[in-house]
């Protein structure tokens, strides 16, 4: 890994296909961007396929020979999920990066159209499910396929409380968002477990996060509860510490195409705090690393989505 390490490093990805969710803004904005420059035929996963029209509309100013496919994806809906894993599979034989990167922070407590708690609903289980529903197509892709969850340096703050995953007997909006977070970890580094176990050579799980960056996700905390003082607070230490939203897409677009990245690794800034700077290996927290929460965890993601991903029987706990 060069210090220097830009999007210019990233491989050809002529023929290849790449779906970005949450692509119409932010990180997801800028990384579907980078791909679309590198050649990959790039679907645009947004809730809003409006939105997702004018980014892919942005990228095509500047990516004059952007292949872009806006589709509609809301991760609060399982039925959404499904529909979309549905079309793409009628339309697509192949998928080499899956990049799991949507999400939503520190809101006020409500419910996706499944009933759980919106946080975890969305960064969590919406992601689990999509992955589960693409498994197939990215094990069954010849060449090499990754799968790119993005996660916070703020998991290491987070619980998985099984008892309480949907925040119903007490809810922090943080403590929220930092267990989903966690749970995105447990998620990537399980799945690549399972991958391993099941004998899959041709594809790998890896996470990552963007240290601080300024993005619109920032912003919907504070204006979801009607905080101007947060609001005025985040955009003050945000033009103090963050890197912009395309700085802070690097660690996922690494980890999605550089060629030495390994399975299961956690990738991020290797700068100040791991705030900012060229992207590089990071060390997830030991919670991210336990192996039976990931298995327990994993098994009620199961039981709350109805998605399996036919990998359970070679994913027993290592000794």
């Amino acid at each position: 890994m060069s210090d220097a390490w830009t999007p210019a490093e990233m491989p050809d990805l002529s023929g290849k296909t790449v779906i970005v969710t949450g692509a119409n803004s932010g990180l997801g904005f800028e990384g579907a961007k980078q791909f679309a420059a590198s050649g990959a035929t790039v679907v645009l996963a947004c809730r809003s396929p409006d939105r997702g029209e004018e980014a892919a509309e942005e990228i095509r100013r500047s990516v004059y020979d952007a292949t872009l496919d806006v589709r509609k994806l809301d991760l609060a809906d399982l039925s959404s999920v499904e529909s979309f894993a549905t079309a793409f599979l009628a339309d697509y034989d192949e998928l080499h990066v899956l990049c799991n990167n949507a999400g939503v922070m520190a809101i006020p407590r409500g419910e996706t159209a499944d009933g759980f708690e919106t946080q975890f609903g969305v960064n969590h289980l919406g992601h689990f499910a999509l992955t589960g529903h693409l498994i197939d197509v990215i094990r069954d892709t010849p060449t090499f396929s990754r799968v790119v969850t993005q996660s916070s340096g703020l998991h290491e703050r987070g619980d998985i409380d099984l008892s309480d995953l949907q925040s119903e007997a007490e809810y922090d909006k943080w403590d929220a968002y930092a267990q989903s977070k966690l749970a995105n970890l447990l998620f990537a580094f399980e799945l690549d477990t399972r991958l391993n176990h099941a004998g899959v050579e041709n594809a790998i799980s890896v996470g990552c996060h963007p240290g601080y960056a300024d993005t619109n996700l920032q912003r919907r905390g504070p204006e979801a509860s009607g905080s101007t003082l947060r609001l005025w607070l985040m955009k003050a230490a945000n033009a103090v510490l963050a890197q912009d939203a395309a700085r802070g897409a690097f660690p996922m677009l690494y980890a999605a195409t550089a060629p030495d990245v390994a399975g299961g690794e956690y990738i991020g800034p290797s700068g100040f705090m791991n705030m900012r700077g060229a992207p590089a290996p990071d060390t997830a927290s030991r919670k991210a690393r336990d192996r039976d929460l990931a298995i327990q965890l994993w098994d009620r993601s199961v039981e709350l989505t109805g998605v399996s991903f036919g990998l359970r029987e070679e994913a027993t706990p290592l000794d």
